[in-house]
């Protein structure tokens, strides 16, 4: 297993150097070994099951548990602690789990876990005494290392299964684009049981053998503290966090000046946040692409090559393709699917065979089911989902540039469109925003902003206000309850 005998040869070879600082305690590399080594006694005399869940705050404790269960050469199932009762139980049955490894903040905040599955308390686990040495398990690249579930914006969540080689794969790639070093600072807030969280701003910096800072909870002031006291090199963030950063009264230019990398992933980045990030704090956010199903980065734009609204080039070793409707490979600058190819590929859907195949086309390109186009240098651009576009009177829109055009309204903080039927036009647009703090909502102004900016049948027929958009763990907004 590549991945486990990376993370140890980089740990065990600097076992004094600080590897994880989060909420409750500065974690050494060999300690948190050690640490693995305990937990992987407790977990084997608890179960024999080949997969082991995990539902855990972001921080070290969530890496040293990682550790413990492939010591074990069992699969790991992070576990969104976010989902709804119902959803995290179709997870834990979906993936038959008998046991849990959690702290008990996490079983108050969820309510408990169903009856086939045991909560294993961290702070009942004992950590005295010399554990057992165990020679880490021999085990394949194609070994079944994590189980990821989805979020769930549409439908119940799906396990996707990510191998030793999709991790590491996508470990390499990241490092080689990006030139991350031992000398590298990684600051993270997102959770780890999401595939940007779980690879970048866990499994990268172990096996690099940087250190991270990781806070649990996304807290505007306590991310500011953070870069002042560690200034950190890296800052991957999604945009709603962006958002929020460039409002807080008492940010500085200083506050970001030790960052190499400001990278937003997860959903499109709003122009409005983009500039004024440049303009006040004098930091030019880089987009990211990656899906879970690709480990999940396949695309991140350098600073040195940014490109306004890009998502940048592929990562080493991934395969693109732009994809008409009639199955044609499209050429540059001409719109379609996006479909990829690359080691970091994930095998497939945990026990869904069939869709597993129907989100592969017949030359072994994985669906996105996301919409772009790639210019002539191989720059990707975004332009929306297939399954969020809209189609009003035989024309194709996408919500993503209304959206652009109504978060550029001064009292706008952010804002989803999604389709509502109509029996002239078959579909038009339905807008939602979320104002900023002691905005006032005015629909006429927003509207002749859409009409300035807009094509006539874009412009959205109804403009609601909501308190706050619904979003999943990761901030992304969930159409779905939109559509409710």
């Amino acid at each position: 297993m590549r991945l486990l005998h990376r993370i140890l040869r980089t740990s065990l070879l600097r076992p004094t150097r600080v590897a994880v600082i989060d909420d409750q305690r500065r974690w050494l590399a060999g300690p948190m070994v050690l640490g693995a080594l305990h937990l992987a006694r407790a977990i084997e005399q608890r179960s024999a099951a080949p997969r082991i869940g995990v539902m855990l705050p972001t921080s070290g404790l969530f890496s040293m548990t990682a550790l413990a269960i492939w010591f074990l050469g069992r699969t790991m199932v992070p576990l969104n602690y976010l989902l709804s009762r119902d959803e995290l139980h179709h997870v834990i049955e979906d993936a038959e789990l008998d046991t849990v490894v959690t702290v008990r903040p996490m079983m108050e905040f969820t309510g408990g876990l169903p009856e086939r599955a045991t909560p294993l308390r961290l702070e009942e686990v004992s950590f005295r005494g010399v554990p057992r040495l165990r020679c880490p398990p021999r085990l394949p690249d194609d070994f079944l290392a994590v189980i990821l579930y989805t979020s769930g914006t549409s439908g119940k969540p799906k396990g996707v299964m990510l191998t030793t080689s999709n991790l590491i794969s996508n470990i390499e790639q990241c490092t080689r684009w990006a030139g991350f070093t031992r000398k590298d600072v990684m600051l993270g807030v997102l959770p780890q049981f999401h595939s940007f969280g779980l690879t970048v701003l866990t499994l990268l910096p172990l096996a690099v053998g940087c250190k991270a800072i990781y806070t649990a909870r996304f807290i505007p002031r306590k991310l500011l503290a953070l870069l002042r006291e560690h200034r950190p090199t890296a800052f991957i963030g999604i945009p709603s966090m962006y958002n929020a950063l460039r409002s807080a009264r008492d940010a500085t230019r200083e506050d970001f000046a030790s960052l190499r990398y400001a990278v937003s992933g997860g959903e499109p980045l709003p122009e409005s946040v983009f500039t004024s990030f440049r303009d006040g704090l004098g930091v030019v956010i880089n987009e990211g692409y990656g899906l879970t199903e690709t480990s999940p980065v396949t695309h991140w734009c350098r600073p040195q090559e940014h490109r306004q609204r890009s998502v940048g080039r592929a990562v080493p070793g991934v395969e693109v393709r732009i994809v008409g409707p009639d199955e044609r490979v499209l050429g540059a600058d001409e719109e379609g699917e996006i479909r990829l190819k690359g080691p970091n590929v994930m095998r497939g859907y945990y026990r869904l065979p069939e869709e597993t195949a129907a989100v592969f086309d017949a030359a072994g390109y994985f669906r996105t089911g996301d919409m772009g186009r790639m210019d002539r240098e191989g720059f990707l651009y975004i332009t929306g989902r297939i399954k969020e576009m809209l189609i009003v009177a035989g024309e194709n829109v996408f919500p993503r540039e209304i959206e652009e055009v109504l978060n550029q309204h001064p009292a706008v903080k952010d804002s989803a469109v999604i389709g509502m039927q109509d029996g002239a036009r078959g579909e038009v647009p339905l807008a939602f925003v979320e104002l900023r703090e002691d905005a006032a909502f005015d629909e006429a102004s927003l509207r002749a902003l859409c009409r300035q900016k807009l094509a006539g049948y874009k412009v959205p027929k109804e403009i609601r206000l909501v308190e706050a958009l619904p979003r999943n763990a990761t901030g992304k907004i969930m159409r779905r309850a939109l559509k409710a």
